[in-house]
């Protein structure tokens, strides 16, 4: 089976989309970006094969009908084993390596002691990994690094209180470990870990011999199609550091015009709230770009701005949205500069404002921000197509409906659940078109 990947290497996080001969998406990929770009590209793009498997696997089982409406309680399932089969294998190489940190650290007499409470707190994080899989579990991440290091740090203060073991040595120790086994790719273990999920999720079903037979088949018989990678196309923040040739990169601008295209034919002007700057496009009916702004060296308008916010505010990321939709009234920020927005927020915070009302109108003022560049790429055109991870926060989005109406009316916009994968989608269409169209053959592979 060919297959066509297109990479965005983000500020923060990097993502990937496959896509086949007849460009419908197979899977999608994403990771948090870290030092090693390289490592990043090669992650996103395993994670989006992977999710293509699980696509393929529930066509197939569809197709034979042995699942009798069981289908996606079997599919979740397997890959919720999977997941934690992933994690266990990294959890093992992760202790592994912080007993090779702490051999070369100079704790003194106090090693010995930190030896043994590493080994208890492991052997805590590993009885307790199967429930961060299980249905209904909640996890605020799912990247390895967040999980292990919320659980270690957890678990680790439980475990040196009791030992008498200083904390501060085991958060040295997974500092200095984290990294190296963060950076490493798992590609051989992939059908392994498959195989043996499999084998787990049959307990969700009324087993029959027969039955194992109709759904074990096609997905051993999925596992063993090769999926081809014909070409790919990179783009984002970090595309210079791609592990691969000038030819197969594409400018964001381009690949996230193109990629909200594919989602949305119609899309004449997209927005494209990232990380690390905000993008306003203007496409013409076949995709192309006529024109575009971008936010001029800061990070007030974009995702940065809001991960700044967090931290000030000592919440989560996440938690910035649902916290601004309980407003009752936007206090207005006047700052639009995001190291004064956030003097603006202890100061309105001084003044007795409530933190739900002082959210609404921050995000109100990125929204602002991007609407202004927005102006200047030529304004809002029908339909309008809003991408990025900032696409996903509800108070973001209610802002910009708001402003919207406000400025341009009644239009038509666009939001896909699936909207931080658009620059990525891009790119798997330009490698798409490079095979098919273009005739080109395989020169790259991250």
């Amino acid at each position: 089976m060919r297959c066509f990947i297109g990479i965005d290497l983000g500020s923060t996080t990097t993502k990937a989309v496959v896509i086949d001969e007849n460009q419908n998406i197979l899977g999608r990929g994403i990771t948090n970006s870290r030092s090693n770009y390289d490592t990043a590209a090669a992650i996103a793009k395993q994670e989006a094969m992977v999710n293509g498997r699980f696509h393929l696997f529930r066509q197939a089982l569809a197709e034979t009908k042995a699942l009798n409406g069981s289908l996606d309680t079997f599919i979740n399932q397997l890959e919720r084993d999977f997941r934690a089969e992933q994690y266990l294998e990294q959890l093992a190489d992760l202790e592994q390596t912080c007993q090779r940190s702490l051999a070369s650290a100079n704790f003194g007499d106090a090693g010995a002691g930190v030896a043994d409470t590493l080994t208890e707190v492991f052997k805590r994080l590993t009885a307790e990994a199967s429930a961060l899989f299980a249905p209904g579990a909640k996890r605020k991440s799912d990247f390895f690094r967040d999980i292990a290091g919320s659980q270690y740090l957890a678990t680790g203060e439980v475990v040196a209180k009791e030992a008498g073991t200083r904390y501060d040595h085991l958060l040295n120790v997974f500092d200095r470990s984290i990294i190296e086994v963060e950076n490493r790719v798992y590609g051989d273990s992939i059908r392994r870990h498959l195989l043996a999920a499999l084998e787990r999720s049959f307990v969700v079903l009324p087993e029959t011999a027969s039955r194992r037979t109709q759904v074990e088949a096609p997905i051993k018989g999925i596992l063993d199609t090769e999926m081809e990678e014909s070409y790919v196309v990179g783009t984002g923040y970090g595309r210079a550091r791609l592990p691969f040739s000038k030819e197969h990169v594409r400018s964001e601008i381009l690949c996230h015009g193109l990629g909200a295209h594919v989602m949305y034919p119609k899309t004449a002007t997209v927005l494209d709230i990232g990380g690390q700057d905000t993008k306003a496009i203007q496409v013409d009916p076949q995709g192309i770009v006529e024109s575009f702004q971008m936010n001029d060296r800061c990070a007030a308008g974009c995702g940065r701005y809001l991960g700044y916010i967090a931290d000030e505010m000592n919440m989560g990321l996440h938690e910035l949205g649902p916290m601004a939709m309980q407003s009752t009234k936007a206090v207005r920020i006047n700052s639009t500069c995001t190291v004064f927005a956030g003097a603006e927020l202890r100061d309105r915070l001084a003044l007795g404002d409530k933190r739900e009302d002082i959210m609404a109108g921050l995000h109100r003022a990125i929204i602002l921000r991007a609407m202004s560049i927005l102006a200047r790429s030529g304004g809002i055109r029908d339909q309008f197509t809003f991408t990025g991870g900032v696409a996903k926060n509800e108070a973001a989005v209610k802002a910009l409906k708001e402003l919207v109406h406000e400025n341009y009316g009644e239009l038509q916009l666009n939001i896909d659940p699936d909207s931080i994968y658009t620059g990525a989608l891009g790119g798997a269409t330009f490698a798409w078109r490079a095979v098919v169209e273009e005739g080109k053959s395989i020169e790259a592979r991250a």
